[in-house]
């Protein structure tokens, strides 16, 4: 395994619990945009709306 796969695969283990709380806490639903470019802006609103919550429970 080279040095740039590893370093992917670790992003990825860091960043699985929170796709899966998104999941299990209903944040994350069904994308409605199409294509690849959709799966990505859905990704992102999803985080941009995950990191907003815990700024505003941080604020609170």
């Amino acid at each position: 395994m080279n040095p740039t796969l590893k370093k992917k695969l670790a992003r990825r283990s860091a960043i699985e619990p929170y796709i899966g709380h998104m999941k299990s806490e209903g944040k994350l639903r069904r994308n409605m945009l199409k294509g690849k470019i959709g799966d990505k802006i859905n990704a992102i609103l999803c985080v941009v709306g995950h990191n907003l919550r815990l700024l505003l429970a941080w604020i609170a």
